[in-house]
This record gives structure tokens, C-alpha cells and sequence, in this order.
């Protein structure tokens, strides 16, 4: 073989090197895009830090998937389009059964499954877990359409409290009621029970992340029935603004102009 073929072939295998591996690097890339696009949406077992954090601790492990006695938890492999060996559940197919012992969490060897979260008066208490918060679509639950249905109300292991029943007159009919499920934030634990006995094809009441499913209300927004939520006027101060419209008189302001509003 002359030495120029030679030379040839050389450069001809480097640049299919180089194509091969801008190739797996682009698979990489959009393997890691998707999963990024799909961390906010998963459900992770109780007591996880926020999803940020959570990311950065967790050493994929996965001694919280083996503690788990109802093979709720899953590590997530290639191809599921989520951040690679970090524990997710989906409730469709099995929810969380809400252990009192919550095995998964205090064999967690990082604190990315926050003991203390799930913590009250140094007993573990499954009752605080906020894995999620069940979302109602009201256009697909046939308990909003005046059929009898309270599945998501009694598969609830809070039982009256993280789910109600509402009742109204269905005034298409005149007889009937409506028996429509309401969800509480404040007791829902997102354990996702509601949503695997859900009758509907796709379920009508889902699980989503808490950051997710729930708004978030400004500090200057107070309940004023709330003493607890009340009591942080305590060391409020009073902020005076001045218009031009302020500084006359109440009989005069209403004579002013727009432009003299402001």
C-alpha cells in the first residue's frame, strides 16, 4: 500500500471518528435536554428536598426503591426521558401506600429524602409527606356530570381531609345531586391513591409536583381570619405614598382631572 493511500485511509477513519463521536455527544445532549424538560413534572418518594436540590444529593443509590415493600419506587434508566438512576413513582400504576415506618426514607444515606420533613414530635408521621398535590379535572370527572361517583373520596388514605365530597342540586335534573371531590392542599400528601382508583379511561385526578400543581401568594396578601397568618402584621410598618391627587381635599379630588391623579 503507498504511503499517500495510507495517509488517506488515516484521515478517512479520523473523520469517521469524529462524526461517531459528535454523534453520541448530540444523543447525550438531547437525552440530557429531555430529561431536563422532564424532572419538574416527576413525583418523588416522601420527604425529598425541592427537585433542585434533590438532583444535586441523591447519589442514585437506590436503597430507597429496594426499601420500598410495594415496588412503588423506580430508578430511571436510558430511554425514560428522566434524570438517569434518581427514584421517581407514578401513581396510575402504583401509588404510595403511605407506610407509618416510611422505609424509604431514613435509608437514604445523603438527605436528599429529608427525614425531618416527614418528622412530628420525633415520630415519623407519613401524614406530612408533600410528594404532590392532586389536581381535579372538572371536565372529565363524571362526578361533575351528576354520576355518582366518589372513588378518589374513599381510595383517600386521609379520609375526609386531604379529599371532600361537595354536594349540590344538579339543576338539569331537579333530583339529583352533584357529589363533586375537593381537594385540600394543606392535607393532601400527593401520595397519588386517589389517581390509581380514578374510573376514568385517563384519570381525572392527578398527582403533580407541588411546584407544579400550586400558585404562590405575595407576602402583602394576609388572612385576616388567620390569627396565625395575622400575627406577621405584628412588626409591620406603615408606608405612606404621596400624589398630587392625595394632597387635596376629598370634595376637590373629585373634581380633578385624570391628570391630575397622579
Amino acid at each position: 500500500m503507498s504511503k499517500k493511500l495510507s495517509e488517506r485511509r488515516k484521515f478517512l477513519l479520523t473523520m469517521a471518528r469524529g462524526v461517531g463521536l459528535a454523534s453520541i455527544g448530540g444523543l447525550v445532549w438531547s437525552a440530557y435536554l429531555d430529561e431536563a424538560i422532564a424532572a419538574p413534572l416527576l413525583l418523588r418518594p416522601p420527604g425529598a428536598l425541592s427537585e433542585s436540590d434533590f438532583l444535586e444529593t441523591c447519589i442514585k443509590c437506590g436503597l430507597c426503591v429496594e426499601a420500598c415493600p410495594y415496588d412503588t419506587l423506580m430508578l430511571a434508566k436510558p430511554g425514560d426521558n428522566k434524570p438517569l438512576g434518581t427514584p421517581f413513582f407514578v401513581p396510575r400504576d402504583i401509588p404510595c401506600y403511605m407506610c407509618p415506618d416510611i422505609p424509604c426514607v431514613p435509608v437514604c444515606p445523603t438527605g436528599a429524602l429529608d427525614e425531618s420533613s416527614v418528622t412530628t414530635k420525633d415520630v415519623l408521621d407519613i401524614d406530612t409527606a408533600q410528594m404532590g398535590l392532586a389536581v381535579v379535572d372538572e371536565g372529565s370527572c363524571i362526578a361533575f356530570w351528576g354520576i355518582q361517583c366518589d372513588a378518589c373520596y374513599r381510595a383517600c388514605p386521609i379520609l375526609g381531609k386531604a379529599i371532600t365530597i361537595e354536594y349540590s342540586k344538579n339543576e338539569r335534573t331537579g333530583k339529583h345531586a352533584f357529589m363533586k371531590p375537593v381537594v385540600h392542599a394543606d392535607a393532601c400528601t400527593g401520595c397519588g391513591m386517589c389517581e390509581h382508583a380514578c374510573v376514568t379511561k385517563k384519570p381525572a385526578i392527578f398527582v403533580l409536583p407541588n411546584e407544579v400543581a400550586q400558585g404562590a401568594v405575595d407576602t402583602h396578601y394576609i388572612k385576616g381570619w388567620d390569627k396565625k397568618d395575622e400575627a406577621r402584621l405584628k412588626d409591620a410598618k406603615e408606608i405612606k405614598t404621596t400624589t398630587r391627587l392625595s394632597k387635596k381635599s376629598a370634595i376637590n379630588s373629585l373634581n380633578s382631572g385624570l391628570e391630575d391623579l397622579y
